[in-house]
Order: C-alpha cells, then structure tokens, then sequence
C-alpha cells in the first residue's frame, strides 16, 4: 500500500518541479519583452522627434499648392475674355449686316459676359481690357441701333391714307412680326449692354428714343391730312347757317387717330417690356397729340369767331374727343388725360356759348325797331327754337357742360362771376340730371324769349288785341317746334307756355269787351209785364219792344248800331292779321264762346226792334254764328 502511494507523490511532486521551471522561463521571456518595449519607446520618441516637423511642413506645402492651383485658374478664368477679345472683335467689327444677327447678337452676349467679369475681378491690370472692351461694346450697339432705326424706317417710309381705312372701315397696319421680333431681338440687347456699360436707366436706352421718333413721324404724317381737313370743313358757305352735325372732318380724324394709336400700341408692346409700354406709347404719340391739340385750337377760333352758328361744332368736338379719350383708355390704358386735356379752350367756348346765345337773342328782340304789323311770329323766334331744336343732338357734351356750370350758371350774371376754368362746388354736383338741366336751359330760353317780345310788342304795336296776336303767334310757333322735335320728351311737362298762351289769349280777347258791353242788357225786377230773360221767340220780343218807352227803343237801337260798328271793326282786324292755323282756330273759337251765346240773348229780346227791316239789327243768330265761324 506504501509503494503506490509514494508513487503517486513522486509523479506530483514531479509536475510541480515542472511547472516551476516553466514559471522561471516566463519570468525571463516577461523581462526580455519588457526590455525591447523600453528600448521600443527610446526609439519611438527619437523617431517622433525626428519626423514631426517634416510633417508639419508637408501639410503646410500642400495648403501653398492648392492656393497656388486656385490662383492659377483663377488667372486662367480672368484671361479667358482677354483670349476671346480678338475673336469677338472681328465678329462685332464686321457688323450684322455681314453677320448673321443671332451669331453677331451671341457675340456682343459673350462680351457682354466678359466685360462683366472683368468689372467684378477689380484688377487695375484689366483696366485697358475693360476700356477696350466697352469700345468694343459701344461700336456693336451703334450698329444694332442702325440696323434697329432702318427696319423701323422701312416700315414707316410709306405712310397711309387714314382717311382710306376709316372710310373703309379696314383694319389700321401693324408692324410685321417678323420685323417685330428683329426689334425685340435688338432692343433686349441693346438694353443689356446699355445698363452694362453705364447706369443709364432704361427708359433712356437709344431704341426708345428711335422708336418714338420714326415711328412718331408715321403716325404724325398718316394723319396729318385728316388735321387739315377737319379745319378746312370748318369753312361755310353761308355766314348764318347754323352748324349740322357730322360735317366737319373731326370725326373722321378722331376715328382714323383711335386706330392708328391702338395699332401702334399693339405693335410696340411685343417689342418693349411691360414696364416700358405706357412711357413708349405716350412718347410714340406725342407729335400726333400736339398736332391734334393745334387743330383743335384752331377751329375754337373758328367757333368763336362764328358763335351763334357754329358753337354746335364746339359740342360735337366735346363729344367725339371724350368717347376718343374714353376708349383710347379701355384699349391702351394710357392717353386719356392729355387727349381731354386738349378740349380746354374749346370747353371754356362752349360753356360761354351757352350765355352768349340767350344775350344774342334778347340783343335782337331789344333792337328791334318796328314789328309786323299784322301780328305775325317773328324769324327770331324761328332761329331761337332751331337753335334748341339742334341742340337736342347734344344731350350727352351739353349735360357735361351745364353740370359743370350748375342749374342756371349759364346766364350773364352767372358767367361774369365765373369766367374761369377752375371748378366749382357745382361742378361736383354728380347727382345733378344733365337732360333735366337742359329742359331748365330751355325754358330759361323760352321765357326770355317770349318775356322781351311783350315788352317790345307793349311800345311798338298798338292795340291789345294785336299785341295778344302777336304772342299767341309767336307761343304757337314755340309750341310747334317743341312737338315736332326732340324737344318734346325733354320738355313733355313745361307748363310755362300754357301761361303765355292763355295771357296772348287774353290780350286779343280785350278788344272784344267793347262789343261785349253793348250786349249786356239791364235787368229791372221792380217792373212788371216783363217776360223771363231766358225767353225766346218773336212774341217775347214784340212784347217785350211794346212795352219798351220810346227812350229805351232808342237805346236798344243805339246799342245795335255800335256792336255792329265795333264787331264789323274787329272781324275786319281779325282778317288782316297774319295768324298761325291754330292760333286762327283757337281765337276764333274763344270769340265765338263769349259773342255768340251773348249775342244770341240779347237777339232773342230785342231783335223786333226794326221789325226785320235790318237797319239796326245787322245779324240774325245764324248770320253772327256764320261770321263767327268765318273767323277760323
């Protein structure tokens, strides 16, 4: 049992003597390992000492490098334009006559670009390259400004007869579109190197002011004959005919200016940007405007000089230049405001016009020195209703004028208190009825009108019933003249001339009193025997002349004599005036009311008198109705 267990000692104590010298290997490699990891360390640090700074330096030299690389394209981008100069050059200098446009256009493009890199690379040695390259600039825009003016004035070498085209009611020419794309082409170039080469502002670019010009003088020359024929048509033939509407040339002129503007402006706004279109427009225009304000100051001397004729002429140039103005603005948006500003004086003529022809009109009633003397309407009153009458066809300029002179502004007093072109409070009056303004113009007019005619027939014409004649005559034409025109739904409810009728009415009807009076018979109630008033028949009256004194008969007899004597006058009168049919007919008929039923009366009593013989009692009942009636 001792021998195996000392074996089994022995074997252990063996693996331990082992294990032993395997720990004093590891002890001995562990400090030869530790030994190399401090001379490793050594030489690290010598290594690091050494390396370091050619490291640092390494870095920093590729930093230089690329800044120098940098540099280097950088001269290479600033040098490319230089490069280009020659190439460009040749281009440009050649013009685009000999280019085709869109490689001269490319061309002045790609300097363009150069010379604004040039520009934004502020170096003082690119100085000369940028004065040449603006030279260069400079000869290739003078050149599309030449080529730019030519085809403009190729197009507007030929005018046109504007006349033609309104009267033929064609479509106004255009530009081509051809033509209008070159010039588009051309101006956005021209603009670009303009802006490059200064700080000139747009609108002064050199196509602009081209533009204006030839295109002003097509516009101007195309219309110019329609200017001098508006002025030559303003001529008459006879000093006192009153203007008619449409004969003078205005119109035509202003329909041939509308179309001529609006198709300048369709063609020029393809051609100039948005912003530039109302500033060119206007420009474009400006001559034509000139010369249109020029013709219409002149025939405002015309119309002043021929006021109570031609002041119609005045309203229709009002008319026709405010709807111009008005769809001018509707189309372009531009234009209006110098177009109305042209009709000033005219406008200040026609407001005056409207005083001046009431004081024309009460001028020659007053100087009047004799009348006709059998009653009959005065040409005065013909003329002063024309006048009105023409007027109605021009409600529409009239209304804009007496709204801006307020209700009753047009008479002396007013018109001396307000010559002046200012506004006034009642021009604001926006609620104001130009058409009622006009009917108060009217029966302003008409009542100054008959209101001096009585007052000139009162000292010149003897007699009230000649004078109530001459009245009702002259209301008979005013009241004719009103139906049978445009006057009649404009003045439907003018109640003043009712009046002046019923007042000629009875001026006449004074003279008849006389007869009248001898018709009146004396009642007497205290006597007895007398039949009724309302009796008739023979028997009443040779009863009633039986019992009559001798004193009364004489009287009955006298009373018939003098209505005959005064009746005969006044019927014998009454067919030698000169009456209006219905002035004729009205009268007549007012006499036979009151004479007849009088008459026939005082016939009924008294006609016995003479016992049929006639000598006293001229008429019998039917007789006086047949005179009567004879009257109309």
């Amino acid at each position: 049992m001792v021998t195996p267990r000392r074996s089994a000692f022995a074997e252990e104590s063996a693996e331990v003597e082992v294990l032993f010298a395997n720990m004093e290997k590891l002890k001995s490699i562990t400090k030869k390992i530790q030994g190399s990891l401090n001379r490793l360390e050594t030489s690290g640090k010598t290594v690091q000492d050494s390396v370091g700074p050619i490291y640092g330096n390494t870095q920093r030299l590729q930093v230089t490098n690329a800044n120098i690389d940098r540099v280097i394209d950088a001269i290479d981008r600033i040098r490319a334009p230089l490069d280009q100069t020659s190439r460009e050059e040749r281009i440009i200098r050649a013009g685009p006559r000999k280019v085709p446009l869109p490689d001269y256009l490319a061309s002045i493009d790609r300097t363009t670009i150069a010379l604004k890199d040039l520009k934004r690379s502020n170096l003082r040695s690119n100085q000369q390259a940028v004065a040449e390259l603006n030279t260069l600039i400079k000869v290739g825009t003078k050149q599309l400004e030449d080529i730019f003016r030519e085809i403009l004035s190729e197009g507007a070498r030929q005018t046109v007869d504007a006349l033609e085209y309104v009267v033929k009611e064609k479509p106004f020419p255009r530009i081509p579109e051809n033509d209008v794309s070159t010039l588009r082409l051309i101006n956005t170039h021209i603009s670009a190197s303009s802006g490059q080469m200064s700080e000139t502002a747009r609108r002064d670019t050199p196509t602009l002011k081209w533009y204006a010009e030839v295109r002003g003088d097509y516009l101007n020359n195309s219309l110019r004959n329609l200017a001098t024929a508006s002025v030559s048509t303003a001529r008459k033939v006879s000093a006192d005919e009153i203007y008619k509407r449409g004969t003078n040339g205005i119109g035509v002129y202003a329909q041939g200016m509308e179309g001529l503007f609006v198709a300048e402006y369709e063609s020029l706004c393809p051609i100039f940007p948005r912003e530039e279109w109302g500033m060119v427009y206007t420009t474009t225009c400006q001559s034509s405007l000139d010369e249109f304000t020029k013709t219409l100051r002149e025939l405002n001397g015309h119309i002043q000089k021929n006021l109570m004729t031609d002041c119609f002429l005045g309203y229709e140039i009002i008319d026709i230049v405010s709807n111009l103005s008005l769809r001018l603005e509707s189309k372009t948006g531009e234009l209006k405001r110098p177009i109305y500003d042209s009709l000033r004086l005219i406008r200040e003529t026609s407001k005056a016009s409207l005083g001046k022809l009431l004081e024309d009109m009460r001028n020659k009633v007053q100087s009047l020195v004799a009348l006709p003397m059998d009653g009959a309407a005065l040409p005065t009153t013909v003329e002063a209703m024309s006048r009105l009458q023409a007027m109605t066809q021009y409600l529409r300029p009239l209304s804009s004028i007496m709204t801006s002179l307020g209700d009753g502004g047009w008479s002396s007093n007013a018109a001396a208190t307000s010559n002046t072109s200012l506004p006034t409070m009642k021009s604001f009056d926006v609620g104001a009825d130009g058409k009622q303004l006009f009917a108060h113009y009217c029966s302003d007019t008409i009542d100054m009108l008959l209101t001096n005619l009585e007052n000139k027939g009162r000292t010149l014409l003897k007699g009230k019933n000649l004078q109530g004649v001459f009245i009702a005559n002259n209301v008979a034409v005013i009241d004719r003249m009103i139906r049978q025109s445009e006057l009649q739904p404009i003045m439907g409810s003018y109640s003043k001339l009712d009046s002046w009728r019923k007042k000629g009415t009875a001026m006449y009807l004074e003279a008849w009193r006389e007869p009248s009076t001898f018709l009146l018979d004396v009642q007497y109630t205290n006597r007895s025997g007398r039949p009724h008033s309302g009796g008739a028949g023979s028997t009443d009256s040779v009863a009633l002349i039986k019992s009559l004194s001798s004193k009364d008969k004489d009287a009955i007899k006298e009373r018939f004599k003098n209505f005959n004597m005064s009746f005969d006058d006044l019927v014998s009168r009454h067919k030698t005036y000169k009456m209006e049919r219905e002035v004729r007919a009205q009268l007549a008929r007012e006499v036979q009311t009151i004479i007849e039923p009088l008459y026939g009366r005082f016939w009924d009593r008294y006609h016995e008198i003479d016992k049929g013989k006639g000598k006293y009692v001229k008429y019998d009942k039917s007789q006086l109705g047949g005179t009567l009636a004879g009257l109309a």
